[in-house]
């Protein structure tokens, strides 16, 4: 199923991701750091969302207290809720 998540604190301004069978099928940023992010979608796509979550989260930007990789896994858990 595919959902969409707009996220806050960071630049990127949405987060589209598509999940079956608890694994991230793809991952797409609007917005943000163009390079960094199209790396972090090619890296977790197939990879199970629990297993992103236990190494994506909690990732905090200069301060911000969140950052892109971080609101993926915000994303990733509002699918869950």
């Amino acid at each position: 199923m595919t959902y969409e998540y707009i996220p806050q604190g960071v630049c990127s301004k949405r987060i589209t991701l598509t999940i079956e069978n608890n694994k991230l099928q793809d991952v797409a940023f609007e917005g943000g750091c163009h390079g960094n992010l199209q790396g972090i979608c090619s890296l977790v796509k197939g990879m199970d969302c629990d297993e992103v979550l236990a190494r994506l989260e909690g990732i905090n930007c200069r301060g911000k207290g969140t950052s892109c990789p971080d609101q993926l896994c915000r994303a990733i858990r509002a699918t869950k809720a």
